[in-house]
This record gives structure tokens, sequence and C-alpha cells, in this order.
């Protein structure tokens, strides 16, 4: 059984397999390590978009993609009847949930304006104190997988409110559905989004969502680009009303001349709560064990259905 991943490092990180799998490294679609025949199990190079499914159709053996990010969008729909594709959910809750808290606390406690007032050279006591603080908000997780959860973890110390919101509500676990946000957006004071991309959640932070809003809310978007509308977000971030920390936007990357870059009330970062240095040795060791099971004709774990 052949097996294509896209990281050299993958081959030290996968573990023992069985004798009868071969390992190649194919980590991208103009130098492929071998003859398409035979690759049953493919794993995308990480954070590949939509062209990268045109290899699908030349991979005649195929039955498994194992994505090595919790995002599956750019791929649901592609699949040739019989392949299987699978996410990374779980391997980027750690480093995800980080970059929330992150950039949270840089937000209500004003780094970036620090940061300006360094490369000016500015004592900015006077300009920004005193500052919010996270102590006592209350916070609306949207978005209530792994990544939500792992995300309420690492911010219960700070003595917060926790509200979480999913597609379907659970309230055995105290989670609200979707259809309740519009009576929650209002009490929240940072609402962070973590939603996969699907069709229902495609624009799902719109003008009305921004305007259920509190003032001085902050919006934080770890989730993809067009969950949010951006013509709606210039809109009312233009009206320095509410804040946003972004690591995803529509287009991205974001041009040069868009007017999100010199918004002084938002933060953006490049897409890159995921990329960290313990990603490879996380997610290799989900596709090791899903390599694993599949060689063993045990059933995979991290399907993604409906996309998700």
């Amino acid at each position: 059984m052949k097996v294509w991943i896209p990281h050299e490092a993958g081959l030290k990180l996968l573990g023992e397999l069985p004798p009868e799998v071969t390992v190649e490294v194919a980590g991208h679609p103009d130098k492929l390590p071998s003859d398409t025949a035979g690759v049953r199990f493919w794993v995308p190079p990480f954070l590949s978009g939509s062209d990268a499914t045109a290899l699908l159709h030349e991979l005649p053996d195929l039955e498994v993609v194992q994505l090595l990010s919790a995002g599956a969008d750019a791929w649901v729909g592609r699949m040739p009847d019989g392949v299987t594709l699978c996410d990374a959910r779980g391997v980027h809750d750690p480093s995800t949930a980080e970059w929330v808290v992150t950039a949270i606390l840089a937000q209500l406690r004003a780094f970036p304006v620090f940061a300006r007032a360094q490369a000016r050279r500015e004592w900015a006591f006077d300009e920004v104190a005193p500052t919010d603080e996270l102590t006592g908000k209350r916070v609306l997780i949207v978005g209530a997988g792994s990544i939500g959860t792992a995300v309420r973890d690492r911010l219960a110390p700070f003595d917060v409110d926790f509200t979480l919101v999913a597609r379907t509500a659970r309230p055995e676990q105290g989670v609200y559905g979707v259809e309740e946000l519009p009576r929650l957006l209002p009490d929240a004071d940072v609402v962070v989004v973590l939603v996969p991309l699907t069709e229902q959640t495609r624009g799902l932070v719109d003008a009305a969502f921004l305007a259920a809003m509190r003032d001085g809310a902050l919006l934080v978007n770890a989730a993809r680009g067009p969950v949010a509308r951006t013509e709606a977000l210039v809109a009312e971030l233009g009206t320095g009303r509410i804040s946003a920390a972004l690591d995803v936007t529509d287009p991205e990357p974001l041009p040069a001349d868009h007017p999100l870059w010199e918004m002084p009330n938002v933060l953006l970062t490049p897409h890159v709560a995921g990329s960290v240095r313990g990603l490879l040795p996380r997610a290799y060791r989900l596709v090791g064990d899903q390599v694993r099971r599949f060689a063993a004709g045990q059933p995979l774990i991290n399907t993604v259905v409906d996309g998700y």
C-alpha cells in the first residue's frame, strides 16, 4: 500500500507502520515521487487550496485523503466516489486556542498601540492607560467544537463568563444553537468565531451580526475569511464602535491597499494560528494512527460529514 505525505520530516514522525506500507514524500504536484498508481492514502500539503484538489483525479487507486488542517472547505464536494475525506480535528486545538487568547489579550491591553508607539520611540502611557482587561468579560464562543472547548479551557483562569454556540443546541452541555445568536450577541464583550466554512456558515458574520454586537465589543475570527462578509466588517469597524482581531480574511492574502490594514482598531495576522513548531509532530501522530487503522481495516476517525 502506497502512502503519500507532503513533508520529509513526516517519515520519522509517523511511528511504526505495517511492513506492507510504503511512504513517499509528495510535497509538490509538479514533483511526484513515483507513478500515481497504487497511492491509496494521500496527505495533501497543509493549507493547500482548491488547486491541490486537481491531483485527486490523477490517483486512480485513492481511498483516503487525510488533511493536515482542521478545516475541509477546499475539499468538501470534490471527493471522487469511494474516497473518504478526513480532517485534522484536534491537531490545531492548542495552537489556535493560544492564538485566540493572545489576540484577545493583545487587543484588550492595547499591545498594538504600544507596538506602534515603540516604533516611534514614544512613551504612550498617557495615550493609552488605563487599558481594558480580560477579567470579568463575557465571552461568546461561536463554534463549540474541540477548538472552541480548548479556548474556553484556556480562558477559564481569567475569571470570564462563557456562552457557547454550535450548529445544534446541546442543552445538557449548556450549548446554544446558532439561531440564538441575535439574542446572545448584545450581551457579549468578546465574540470568538471558530466555525468551519460551510454553505451554512459562509457570511455568518454579516451586517446584522455586527450591528447586534454591543458598543466596545471585540470580534475575534480564527475560522475562515469568508465566514465574515468583508464589506460589512469594513463598514462596522470603520465606525470605531467595535474592534477586531483577524487571523483570516476574504480575500486572502489581504491586498496591500485594503482598508483593514490601516484601521487602528484591527489586529491582523496572516493565517498563522495553526502554524507552530509543534504542528508536524501532532499532525503526523494523527496521520500514522490513521494509516495503521486503514491498513488494519479499522474505522477511520475525523471523517468529514456535511462539511464538518
